[in-house]
Parts: C-alpha cells; sequence; structure tokens
C-alpha cells in the first residue's frame, strides 16, 4: 500500500496555499504533518484551513522525527540558510525557486544533500506538467527534427500592483531574471538539456518603484537589482536561445517560448503553467495545428516536485526536480548578469542530466 510522506512547510505566506492544497489533498503519496512561520498567526491560520495538524517553530518542525521532507517556502533571502539547517538535521528539502542567491550557496546544498545521502529539490516544477510534458514527447519523438533554436520572452511591468508585500522582487535575489527566469530556463533545460554558453545585457531602467497594491499602497521602493535582462544561451547539444525577461515594459505580443527545428516549430505553453496550448507546425504545413496533452497535470499542481521526491524516498530513483538542475539553472541565470557586468561571455561550470519524462498513463495524484 502507498503510504504517506509526511512534509514540513516552513513559510506560510502568498505562494503556500496551493502547496497546502496540493500535498493534503491532490497528491495521495503526501500530507502536510506541520507548518511554521515568522508570524505564527498566519502559521496558525494555515494550518486550520488546510487541517495540519502541528504549528511549531522552523526549529521544532526541524527536530521533528516524523516530518521527512522540509518544504522551504521562505523568501529567497532566507532559503540557504533553511535549506542548510534542514539538511543538517536529516530531512530531504525541496525550495522555492531560486535555490539560493548565490552560485556558491548553492552548490554548498547540492554537495551537503549528496554527503548526507538526502534529497535536494526546487521549484518550478512546472515542466512536470501536462503541457511540457507533451512537447518534451514530441521532441523526443522526432516531430520537428533535431532542434536547432529557441526563444523565451518574460516581459511585465512588475508586481507591485498585485503583490501584498512586493519589496523582494526588487531587492538581491529579485528582479524578472530571478523570479521568472527559472521557469522559463527549466522548462528550456527539460526540453534541449543543459547549457554551456551565456551572453547577456542588463539594465535598471527605473531607479524606484511605487506600490499600488492595497496593503501598502504609495510605498515607494528603491530598486537594487536589474529589472531588464537579455541575452542568448547556447546548449551543449548546439541548440541556441534568445532570451529576455523584463520588469520594464508594459504590453508586449512576444509568444513565451517557441522551439525550432530543422523539420518544424513547437510553439511551448506558459511555463509558468502546467497545461497548454500547444502549437505545432512541420516544415511543409501550411499552419499551425494544436497538439492535445497526453499527460495528466494540466491544472495548478505545484507541489509535483515534491510528491514525486516522495515516492523517490521508497524507490531510490532521482527526483526530476532535484538540486543538480536548479542549481544548473541558477548558474545560467546569473551568467546573464556576470556577462553584462564583464562585457564577455559566461562558460558555465556546471551541468544536469535532462529531466527524464513522466510515464505515459500515470493516473493523476498517483506518483507511486
Amino acid at each position: 500500500m502507498l503510504r504517506k510522506v509526511k512534509v514540513g512547510i516552513v513559510g506560510c505566506g502568498n505562494i503556500s496555499s496551493i502547496y497546502f492544497e496540493n500535498l493534503n489533498g491532490t497528491f495521495v503519496n503526501t500530507e502536510v504533518y506541520a507548518c511554521s512561520d515568522l508570524d505564527k498567526e498566519r502559521a496558525e491560520q494555515a494550518a486550520e484551513k488546510y487541517g495540519v495538524p502541528h504549528v511549531w517553530t522552523t526549529e521544532e518542525l526541524l527536530a521533528s522525527e516524523e516530518v521527512e521532507i522540509v518544504v522551504n517556502l521562505t523568501t529567497p533571502n532566507f532559503h540557504f540558510d533553511v535549506c542548510k539547517q534542514a539538511l543538517l538535521a536529516g530531512k530531504h528539502v525541496y525550495v522555492e525557486k531560486p535555490l539560493s542567491l548565490s552560485l556558491e550557496n548553492g552548490t554548498e546544498l547540492v554537495r551537503l544533500a549528496k554527503e548526507k545521502n538526502l534529497f535536494l529539490g526546487c521549484a518550478p516544477d512546472t515542466f512536470l506538467g501536462g503541457g511540457l510534458q507533451t512537447c518534451s514527447k514530441l521532441i523526443a519523438d522526432g516531430y520537428i527534427g533535431e532542434p536547432v533554436a529557441a526563444t523565451a520572452f518574460m516581459l511585465c511591468h512588475g508586481h507591485e500592483s498585485w503583490h501584498p508585500d512586493p519589496e523582494f522582487y526588487y531587492k538581491a535575489g529579485g528582479g524578472p531574471m530571478f523570479d521568472m527566469g527559472p521557469y522559463y530556463l527549466t522548462a528550456l533545460v527539460s526540453l534541449l538539456g543543459p547549457a554551456k554558453t551565456v551572453c547577456g545585457i542588463t539594465k535598471t531602467s527605473f531607479p524606484q518603484r511605487t506600490i499600488t497594491s492595497e496593503k501598502k499602497f504609495g510605498k515607494v521602493i528603491d530598486v537594487e537589482v536589474p529589472t531588464h535582462v537579455a541575452g542568448t544561451i547556447e546548449f551543449s547539444s548546439g541548440a541556441v536561445a534568445t532570451m529576455i525577461t523584463s520588469f520594464d515594459t508594459w504590453h508586449s505580443t512576444l509568444p513565451r517560448i517557441e522551439i525550432y527545428g530543422s523539420q518544424g516549430t513547437l510553439i511551448v505553453p506558459d511555463p509558468n503553467n502546467f497545461g497548454g496550448p500547444i502549437l505545432l507546425r512541420p516544415a511543409h504545413s501550411p499552419e499551425f495545428q494544436e497538439i492535445p496533452l497526453i499527460y495528466n497535470y494540466a491544472d495548478n499542481s505545484r507541489g509535483i516536485g515534491v510528491a514525486d521526491m516522495a515516492r523517490c524516498i521508497d524507490t531510490g530513483e532521482t527526483p526530476r526536480a532535484n538540486g543538480e538542475l536548479a542549481n544548473h539553472v541558477l548558474e545560467i541565470m546569473h551568467a546573464f548578469h556576470t556577462s553584462s557586468d564583464s562585457k564577455r561571455y559566461a562558460e558555465l561550470v556546471t551541468s544536469c542530466e535532462q529531466p527524464k519524462p513522466l510515464p505515459l498513463g500515470l493516473v493523476k495524484g498517483y506518483l507511486g
């Protein structure tokens, strides 16, 4: 009989609700056993809403013999410290993106997890959704031939108009590349394999931002990070991708991701989501055709990476949303900035395995 792996959630902020919902319901091999937050009242509210039996301090949660996986949903500046504490406490860890603020710290977490024989995982896990999994299958089966190039674009005007606490988006660890880049880069690596070289140019268009969301309406934020990042990625396979992430644009009609192959073009769905649509146009076809999804998890399935980790605890397999993948994506993000600062190509030192696809016919909710 499939067992439920007990999960402890650290950080009960804006993103946590979908994790509580899915890990306590959608996936049958996980249950949220405890939660903690610097704001105890917020943790208590989450526990009551989602039926979590224990509200503890982070120290108490890490000391629990029942909790096997710590899900770290703190803000990016706390990612490294909480992950390291959890690994040292003997817990498997899954953290919201990015893995860490610095590549040095990300690499330390990967090393520590291996040393402790523990799993380290990281969001995003949207590449395990029905949309990107179907795209991966189409590429693997040769529907566009050999991938030769790609484009990836994420352009908006920032998050201060809707997020209740948007300040961290404009401090170290924030900006469009570190906020939204992980979705696009993880999707590209899952479809094309690891990267080897990056060339980037960055800028900060507006030195200050004014919050217009209700909670902190009118507060002015000093911008400490680049808010427009553009560049090119060369993959080990030989494919070349052009990428822009920006908080400086009001409107855009650019696509999210397109993959250009020797025998056709694939339009990939928004990598921030789990579903479609997917459009395919082989070389000599007169028009694009929408491709139906052949995998489940087309709705908001955040936490599927945790459920996959829970499965791997028992099977000994490697989780798909793993630390090596996340650390490679972290280096790519930093490489755009270091390339711009140095006015040189950035040669990457990390790599990773291209994540293996989920099995066809997987019953929704069941990852055992």
